[in-house]
């Protein structure tokens, strides 16, 4: 056996009977599929701060994990959405997933920005500070009336807090993360901002003396030289803008935001910056019918042939299950009939009904133990790996063609077993 692991607070709080999921925040995975290379792989360690504190931060995906190892410990844990990103040799993917049975947004990334790179561009970056402490507000703009629109603005609505107007507290709100859908293009810019107040109607010099309290006095021959080059400031130093102006409902974070009193409302964005393109939805976890393609226009009597396919499919996979059981059922009656028998033919006493239920228990304590011993030892092996494992994702595009290369009905495999990945991701599990 290896070495113990020590358990998690959210372990402990199911072993104590602690109920994780009663505040019902919706929490997300954040992870990749197959190889992705090093932007993207910062583009996950990006999205996974802009979700915090609501994700695993730390999470380490394998080479051997599949989907549905992900989709059977997220209910405990309390996780709702995925968020997985895989590239092909078309570009990068990203598709988010309701747990535990769909539905399923597929988008392709046509560009991003990772947050190193909007820091870089920037004249003064915001140092990042308490602001993930608290889940970041979320601003959908332009979202149509469609059946397609109305799902995605849900789904993501559900992967951020819901916000009580009565009960929220204004230093709450840190962060905000905007999404913007263009009708012409079709495509949704994403943008992760920080929120900071700024005293109005002053200059920088003196902002600075409120704000920090240590003005910079290099160069000046006293503070009120420092004070008074206000006066040659130039118009982006003094924010007393009308439409930025806000009076606080509450205390705010830093100094001199007190209740009342008259503040400048600034966004500095964060990022990551990314460009989406809706493809397709699916009504299952990565897998299902089709809801919406962007390429692929099915008529009425295609959409009915899936369906009755997968009607047949799923019937075909009830009755293989049904018959596995009842071979597991007969042999186990043949197996008990043999050992009576034995038992009988050696002069033992014919068993009664009570003294076969306790076999029957103990049988099942043995099981339970080998099973949870396995268990550990599987554990133990994962927690020895190395970081740069990786898990695969079986992607086949060949059926859509030079129209849609990105995504495909097939999608959805991390292991690059089809049979075996979706037999364990079926709605009847």
């Amino acid at each position: 056996m290896g070495k113990a692991r020590k358990k998690s607070r959210t372990h402990k709080k199911v072993e104590e009977g602690e109920n994780p999921n009663a505040a019902k925040v919706p929490k997300t995975f954040v992870m990749r599929s197959g190889e992705v290379g090093h932007s993207v792989m910062g583009l996950v360690g990006d999205i996974r701060r802009l979700m915090e504190p609501n994700t695993a931060t730390k999470l380490r995906e394998r080479k051997k994990n599949r989907l549905r190892d992900f989709v059977a410990v997220a209910g405990p844990l309390g996780v709702t959405h995925f968020v997985i990103l895989s590239r092909t040799e078309h570009g990068t993917n990203m598709r988010i997933a309701r747990v535990p049975r769909g539905p399923t947004l597929s988008f392709q990334v046509k560009t991003y920005s990772l947050a190193k790179d909007i820091a870089a561009m920037q004249k003064t970056p915001k140092s990042p500070g308490l602001e993930f402490q608290v889940a970041p507000l979320l601003v959908l703009n332009n979202f149509g009336d469609s059946n397609e629109m109305k799902l995605m603005s849900t789904v993501f609505q559900n992967m951020f807090p819901p916000i009580n107007i009565q009960t929220m507290h204004l230093a709450d709100a840190r962060r905000v993360v905007l999404l913007n859908y263009n009708s012409e293009t079709k495509h949704i810019d994403f943008r992760h901002y920080n929120v900071s107040v700024k005293p109005v109607g002053i200059s920088k010099s003196i902002k600075r003396v409120i704000t920090t309290g240590v003005p910079d006095l290099k160069g000046f021959e006293d503070i009120s030289d420092y004070v008074l080059r206000g006066a040659f400031a130039s118009e982006s130093d003094v924010e007393d803008g009308p439409d930025s102006t806000v009076t606080l409902g509450q205390d705010y974070v830093g100094r001199n935001n007190k209740r009342q009193d008259q503040r400048a409302i600034k966004l500095v964005e964060l990022g990551p910056r990314m460009e989406l393109k809706l493809v397709k939805i699916q009504g299952g976890m990565c897998d299902g019918e089709v809801l919406y393609h962007d390429f692929i226009k099915r008529s009425a009597e295609e959409l009915k042939a899936q369906k009755a396919e997968r009607q047949k499919k799923a019937q075909e996979k009830a009755a293989r299950r049904k018959a596995q059981e009842l071979n597991v059922a007969k042999k186990k009656a043949e197996k008990a009939a043999e050992k009576e028998a034995h038992r009988i033919a050696t002069g033992g006493a014919p068993r009664k009904p009570e003294d076969e239920e306790d076999e029957e228990e103990d049988e099942k304590d043995d099981s339970k133990g080998k099973r949870k011993r396995a268990q550990d030892d599987v554990e133990d092996e994962d927690a020895e790996e190395e970081d740069q494992d990786e898990f695969n994702d079986s992607d086949d595009y060949s059926d859509m063609g030079d129209m849609a290369p990105e995504f495909s009905d097939d999608e959805g495999d991390f292991s690059g077993d089809d049979n075996d990945a979706m037999e364990g991701l079926s709605d009847d599990e």
